[in-house]
């Protein structure tokens, strides 16, 4: 998968768990950080979003779970950018092994933008619409 650098880290032995493996918690911590980074490229910011009183809710996740990670290994998490509808975006991570290469995780996110006031979804304003349509990579096809 190809995709922009959103992530990158080390497991540390606090992250790992009684079987000597990162914890999925903190699988979900790196990809929501890597989510935090896709958004400020999209001008989804800090600072936008609260002079904007906007903001983005995680709808639905889905993680899937391919290699462990270990106490010292270094983490790189890509990222893309699937959709882009009127109120809502949709991002795949991919969270790999940076010294083996190998794949250890994907997430695929799906978040909607906020009126923090009114507590319900509302369109993106036309500058992160177009931002957004710049980073816009489609799935890539199935091969059955």
């Amino acid at each position: 998968m190809e995709g922009e650098a959103t992530y990158r880290g080390t497991v540390y032995p606090w992250h790992c768990d009684h079987v000597g493996h990162m914890n999925v918690m903190w699988y979900v911590g790196k990809f929501d950080e890597a989510t935090w980074n896709m958004f400020a490229r999209l001008g989804l910011t800090p600072g936008y979003l609260r002079e904007s009183g906007r903001g983005m809710a995680a709808v639905q996740q889905n993680v899937s779970y391919k290699r462990e990670l270990l106490a010292g290994d270094i983490v790189e998490v890509k990222s893309r950018l699937l959709e882009f509808r009127d109120k809502a975006i949709r991002v795949l991570h991919e969270m790999r092994n940076a010294e083996t290469g190998e794949v250890a995780a994907t997430c695929e996110i799906t978040a909607v933008h906020l009126d923090r006031a009114a507590r319900k979804s509302t369109p993106f304003a036309p500058a992160i619409r177009y931002t957004a349509l710049q980073h816009l990579v489609p799935s890539e096809p199935t091969i059955a």
